[in-house]
């Protein structure tokens, strides 16, 4: 049978009468509802099919999203013959690496939950049976997945690709050796020419940051979590496999809606152990497990910060990856994509193999069926097997202790032993704390800490990677530790610890510090801690002046107020899973 005849024989068949969009299309009553869409073309084939949304958050803001008007048209085009009715509609994004060290980025993650916000009202409001989601920039692929977990629609996430890697003086960058440039012309390492050339070199096109940062950590991710299909996370942005990938998407999403095969009916626990597994062994951004605590609360599944560390434990680190190493999402395409790494875990009995999927496959069965390549047969120096890694931990360690009760993170991006002890500089401000780097008075074994920038007293918890890369860029990666309440950027390396929870601005530790207090930071002890007595640290709370909010209006104003915790995922939906 011919695509069109297959197609015409689904349409036929009529669409059955529970599903959402029968509410503007069925019926006598229903004509001024189906005379708007023949307002803008669709036809009795198409009213007679499963309206399927299209949520593209498309944007000339953000190499990372400038690209998905054409990834949306081969989605659409799935759709189409997949005897589905695509709907195509917009949503917001906020460019991280623009944003990144000014007050803009107090966006960030807020725009996360206007995306989530945005998708679950255009998908409720016209009664659509299905979605496409589409993610560029890194709070896309978080706000896209908890809005299909909300609306609990059959749903596929399709990522827009990353960026192919610059070149430089002879070797592959990407905007992380930007960043790290700026501390490195501070220190006099490098000139301002030098510079201008890798500023001009490292972004070659469309795409989201090329390392395994948050986008492409929560793109490896969606095919962990079965919200993808396997193989759909690498292709690069401007590859034409990727368009072939986003037409699969819409075929697919026509599929599910006919199946009906809800978010519900394959997201578990065991899904996201699957997804922290993968996390820890390629080395992920500290940004997931936020992410993925947001998502299970939305999903209302137990996933607990703790979490983490239990499945790091036994999750060796496998794959070197920006920031750690110096391969990016590409050179994992071109060996096999994530499948290659998700089939070393399972077959080391990492992963839950009967965990379900969007396809209507388990894991395990999907795995089997793409049969990836095993690591051992590879050329590929940045992969490594479970049996011989390059740590036996994973990379995400969660710490504890009377400075951060309920949590801090860390990514381990070199050295797997981290262990400081030494006197604090504390900063009240990102801004005062990229100061003091930037006029060179860091020093090897200083401990840097930043305050008030969590969810709600920053709000929006910034990520800092122009500190941390500042840092870096002068040489202190692992022998200066920062820490703070805000977040780091999935491009950080190094000694920083992020999250730390509670946050200064509702009372926690982390606001009672003084400089000059003696903190401990030691990575297989999972610690974080000060050495301040409860008694004392209770009397420096008590005497602390309750902090105003930074803004009482608008949009950060609402937020400030709406925000939960970082250690439960910042999670903002009231009927989610709080505290």
């Amino acid at each position: 049978m011919s695509q069109e005849s297959e197609r015409r024989s689904e349409s036929d068949a009529g669409k059955p009468d529970d599903l959402p969009s029968n509410e503007v299309t069925e019926g006598t009553d229903k004509a001024p509802h189906r005379a708007m869409f023949r307002a803008m073309g669709y036809d009795d084939e198409d009213l007679s099919s499963p309206m399927v949304g299209v949520a593209n958050p498309a944007a000339d803001i953000t190499p990372c999203n400038v690209h998905l008007d054409d990834v949306a048209d081969a989605a659409y085009e799935g759709i189409d013959d997949g005897a589905g009715m695509p709907i195509e509609f917009g949503t917001i994004t906020i460019s991280d690496a623009i944003s990144m060290g000014t007050e803009g980025m107090k966006a960030s993650l807020i725009s996360r939950e206007v995306i989530a916000d945005s998708v679950e009202l255009v998908a409720f409001g016209e009664r659509m049976d299905g979605l496409v989601t589409i993610g560029g920039c890194d709070k896309n692929m978080p706000g896209m997945m908890m809005a299909s977990i909300r609306t609990d629609l059959p749903s596929v996430f399709l990522y827009g690709g990353s960026i192919m890697p610059g070149e430089h003086d002879g070797r592959e960058v990407t905007i992380q050796n930007v960043f790290e440039g700026v501390g490195a012309v501070a220190d006099g390492d490098m000139t301002e020419d030098e510079l201008d050339d890798l500023e001009r070199n490292a972004c070659p096109g469309a795409g989201s940051c090329g390392g395994m940062f948050t986008a492409n950590t929560m793109a490896s991710i969606s095919e962990a979590l079965g919200f993808a299909p396997l193989g759909s996370a690498s292709p690069p942005a401007e590859d034409e496999s990727r368009y072939e990938v986003a037409r699969e998407a819409g075929e697919l999403a026509a599929e599910v809606v006919r199946e009906r095969r809800k978010p519900s009916d394959f997201l578990s626990k065991e899904s996201f152990e699957n997804a922290i597994a993968l996390q820890v062994a390629i080395g992920g951004s500290t940004n997931a497990v936020l992410h993925l605590l947001a998502m299970a609360a939305e999903a209302g599944i137990d996933l607990d910060i703790a979490d983490f560390n239990r499945i790091s434990e036994r999750t060796p680190k496998i794959a070197n990856l920006q920031p750690g190493g110096e391969r990016v999402m590409n050179d994992l395409h071109e060996v096999g994509g994530v499948p290659v790494v998700l089939n070393a875990l399972y077959e080391a009995d990492l992963l839950h193999g009967d965990a379900l999927t969007v396809t209507g496959e388990t894991i395990g069965e999907a795995l089997e069926r793409y049969d990836p390549p095993a690591i051992a047969d590879l050329d590929a120096d940045f992969l490594h097997t479970v049996a011989d890694p390059i740590h036996e931990r994973g990379a995400i360690r969660i710490l504890t202790g009377n400075l951060a009760p309920d949590g801090a993170v860390i990514k381990i991006t070199g050295e797997d032993h981290l262990h400081h002890e030494g006197p604090v500089r504390i900063f009240d401000a990102e801004e005062d704390a990229m100061a003091y780097v930037q006029e060179g008075k860091v020093e090897s074994g200083d401990v840097i800490g930043i305050r008030n920038e969590g969810p709600r007293g920053g709000p929006g918890m910034r990520e800092m990677l122009g500190v941390t890369s500042a840092v870096a860029g002068q040489g202190h990666a692992e022998d200066v530790a920062l820490f703070t309440d805000g977040r780091f950027s999935g491009a950080t390396r190094g000694f920083s610890i992020g999250h730390v929870a509670p946050e200064a601005f509702v009372g926690g530790p982390i606001a009672a510090l003084e400089d000059g207090d003696v903190v401990t930071i030691d990575i297989d002890d999972l610690e974080l801690s000060v050495d301040v007595s409860d008694e004392e640290m209770e009397q420096r709370l008590d005497a602390r002046d309750d902090p105003e909010p930074t803004y009482d209006n608008g949009v950060l104003a609402k937020y400030h107020r709406d925000f939960g915790s970082a250690a439960n995922g910042a999670v903002t939906n009231p009927g989610a899973k709080r505290e």
